[in-house]
């Protein structure tokens, strides 16, 4: 029935007249670009900002705030420290000091403080190797480690501070030849550092043979607990539940804190952007904005996932942002251009495959070929362009389907889906993941759950209400790039949100809610008055 539907829609768009004007297009009817309205007053307004000077190194790319001391934790890629930022006036950040990594591994690629303590993820020179957890002081005192696994990619807080979670991603080597375990280190600091204890939550007993479809275990020759890759934990709000994403498998992994196991995986199945409500901008090659549907399914691949209740119900938030497994000794990577297309299910293949049409879009070679004759089937794009929330057990109740390109397209026409690093660059993002929404947070405004969303490539924060998780409502959207200017001359402004911190007004330096991005490609960080 599948194939049959594909080749009427096939045949459908092979009648169709496709201008390449910067319009709208569904099949072959102008599609009218509709999303949500403000409903309720919210503004972001930047007020404050620290540059490193820093182009595209990843100076500025994870930040963690103290609210006792009023500073700002960012790792710092290019240097190998995590620099201390005094944000007591947020009108003008101050670096005021640099946690030195070196006597303790390579670089921090995560930092969460709780009330004075500071905990940073540190990979192992040789990333395949264990890596470690440093604990700190919020004035730079070294305290202790401990150890956790190899790559460790994100650590957080429980709640209550007595518990701090790791995950570690465990990526291979560029040959491939060497994939560690990814698991999740559970550490218990209850009472302190000097006392932490540790235990691992891992993947093994988990057979694939078992899991949903949708959870990729697709590295050559790996198992399941080795091809698991865990990146991004968010936290319940009584700390007995913590949920961890694996971007590149498509799968969540559910963790009970207490157990230090992992309960269940959880795969978080494809969009269909053959549906006018997941219409996409598919190629850099079609000479303006085309968004329309096609046969395509999208991995959701998530990178940032947060935890937040409405009305006694948790529900989970996902940036779809998407990503390739791309290494010397193995890529799933390639374009749909040079895929063999299963004639019978794509009788328009020819039109598909032009580079105005698919031909540009990345896509896996890992999935599609339903029958194992050689050719492919289905094809399967990475990411999701979109945001979606989630039950506590992984079911999804909203994805924002097509509604962050087609905002992009009314507010940044002249710039829809540019690259972070260059601009002049209209469209070129398009045959890649678009947008690419990445980071994410959540914070209360006058007992209202907004979402802050970032969104790597075009840059940019978008905000939506969050009081019906089924329902989401935009609110705004602000940029502070400069399009006029050049990235390497540190005169385009900020680019590449990366990380994003909620500070609350009771916990604010002026006593009004703020928000914090930490630009990883520009090397800054934008202080953002949270306005109702």
């Amino acid at each position: 029935m599948y194939r049959f539907l594909l080749s009427v829609f096939a045949l459908s768009i092979l009648l169709t007249s496709c201008s390449t004007t910067k319009e709208f297009f569904k099949g072959s009817e102008a599609l009218e670009v509709s999303v949500p309205g403000m409903s309720k007053g919210l503004s972001l307004n930047k007020i404050g900002e620290y540059r490193s000077g820093v182009f595209d190194d990843g100076a500025t790319e994870i930040a963690a705030y103290d609210s006792g001391t009023q500073r700002l934790f960012v790792t710092n890629g290019a240097d190998k420290t995590i620099d201390i930022l005094d944000l007591s006036d947020p009108v003008s950040p101050t670096k005021v000091g640099s946690i030195d990594l070196s006597s303790v591994g390579k670089s921090a690629n995560s930092v969460a403080v709780y009330e004075g303590l500071v905990a940073a993820a540190v990979e192992n020179p040789n990333k395949q190797m264990p890596g470690l957890v440093a604990f700190y002081s919020a004035f730079g005192d070294y305290l202790g480690f401990v150890a956790a696994g190899p790559l460790p990619d994100m650590v957080t807080f429980s709640p209550d501070g007595t518990t701090v979670l790791v995950a570690n991603e465990g990526e291979p080597n560029d040959d491939y030849t060497v994939d560690p375990e990814g698991s999740i280190t559970v550490i218990d600091i209850s009472e302190g550092i000097a006392a932490a204890t540790s235990r691992t939550a891992t993947f093994y007993g988990f057979n694939p043979e078992f899991l949903d479809p949708s959870i990729r275990i697709f590295g050559p020759n790996a198992y399941v607990a080795q091809d698991l890759e865990p990146e991004y934990i968010t936290v319940s709000e009584d700390g007995s539940t913590a949920w961890v994403v694996m971007q590149e498998n498509n799968a969540l992994a559910i963790v009970d804190v207490e157990e230090a196991k992992v309960t269940s995986l959880v795969g978080f199945g494809f969009k269909d952007h053959a549906l006018d409500a997941n219409a996409f901008d598919a190629s850099n090659k079609d000479d303006g904005i085309r968004l329309q549907g096609w046969p395509v399914k999208g991995m959701y691949q998530p990178d940032a996932i947060e935890a937040f209740t409405v009305g006694g119900e948790t529900y989970l938030v996902t940036a779809n942002e998407g990503d390739a497994r791309d290494y010397d000794g193995f890529s799933e990577e390639t374009r749909m251009g040079k895929l063999k297309l299963d004639p019978t299910a794509f009788p328009a293949a020819e039109y598909f495959q032009e580079d105005a049409n698919l031909g540009r879009l990345k896509t896996t070679t890992t999935l599609g070929d339903t029958d194992g004759d050689g050719d492919f089937d289905e094809l399967y794009s990475y990411g999701a362009r979109s945001f979606s929330i989630w039950t506590a057990e992984g079911e999804q109740v909203f994805d924002s389907g097509s509604l962050l390109e087609r905002k992009l397209a009314e507010l940044e026409a002249d710039n829809f889906n540019s690259t972070n690093d260059e601009n002049g660059s209209f469209d070129d993002r398009s045959d890649d993941k678009g947008p690419e929404p990445e980071g994410l947070t959540v914070g209360e405004v006058n007992g209202t759950p907004i979402l802050f969303l970032g969104l790597e490539r075009v840059g940019g924060v978008m905000a939506f209400d969050l009081s019906d998780p089924t329902e989401p409502e935009f609110l705004t959207y602000v940029n502070t790039r400069d399009f006029d200017g050049d990235p390497e001359a540190d005169t385009a402004g900020d680019l590449a949100p990366e990380g994003l911190v909620f500070i609350p007004a009771d916990k604010s330096p002026g006593g009004k809610a703020l928000l914090v991005v930490s630009y990883e490609v520009s090397g800054s960080i934008a202080v953002f008055e949270v306005g109702d």
